[in-house]
């Protein structure tokens, strides 16, 4: 297991943990924290092995779901994992036990419908991203928002891509704990019709328009608004 580097926010007493997600730092969370601590949260906000300031190892899914357990605090009052966090923060519910789940567009399904080892050399490519690279991918980011992504990225060990177990699924059956999906407006990870399934399975669903898979940075008062009764 790998002790996972954690950056901590204010001093509240209910604990909020977010979780990144492939190819991201912690740093991701940067314009959802003040809302958290706001709102009277302690935030802890992990880098996942490989990323940010956690080490460098071997990786997969089931990996970095142990890494978390053994350094988040159970029982939190909010979890939120976007992507693959949304991915691991479901493998962990049933044990880490928040007392509620967001689940920011999370890469439960492959991308695109491809498989999920097809998938990984597209994201790998963001690796040598400068920039003007990060600035065509997302126009509406603040210059500060693609400078914080082309850090992250620099930080990021693209050999995560090359996780072991690859192609095991870890899809939720039923929310074990009450559990809010986000989805992105633009979601090719959860399409309206699976959207539908989750709802009809005890999910809550919601949708932020005209956002990509980065939801929470393309629209953050549509996120926000998206967490409302939430947080």
């Amino acid at each position: 297991m790998t002790r996972l580097h954690v950056e901590e926010y204010g001093d509240g007493e209910r604990t909020a943990v977010l979780i990144h997600g492939l190819s991201s730092s912690s740093a991701t969370w940067q314009r959802l924290v003040p809302e958290l601590t706001r709102a009277g949260y302690r935030v802890l906000a992990p880098d996942l092995a490989g990323h940010g300031r956690s080490a460098r190892t071997r990786y997969s899914r089931e990996r970095w779901a142990e890494d978390l357990l053994e350094t988040l605090p159970a029982e939190p009052e909010l979890a939120i994992g976007h992507s693959l966090g949304g991915v691991l923060l479901a493998m962990i519910a049933e044990r880490l036990r928040p007392a509620r789940a967001i689940y920011a567009d999370p890469a439960w399904y492959p991308w695109q419908g491809v498989g999920y080892g097809e998938a990984q050399p597209a994201i790998r490519t963001a690796k040598g991203w400068s920039h003007a690279d990060a600035r065509a991918a997302h126009p509406q980011w603040s210059d500060e928002l693609v400078a914080a992504r082309v850090a992250e990225l620099g930080t990021w060990d693209p050999e995560t891509t090359h996780m072991d177990y690859l192609e095991t699924a870890y899809v939720p059956v039923f929310p074990v704990v009450p559990s809010l999906i986000v989805r992105a407006g633009t979601s090719d990870l959860i399409a309206p019709a699976l959207a539908d399934h989750f709802q009809d399975v005890g999910f809550t669903v919601r949708t932020v328009p005209s956002t990509g898979h980065f939801l929470h940075l393309d629209d953050h008062k549509g996120f926000v608004a998206a967490l409302d009764g939430w947080v």
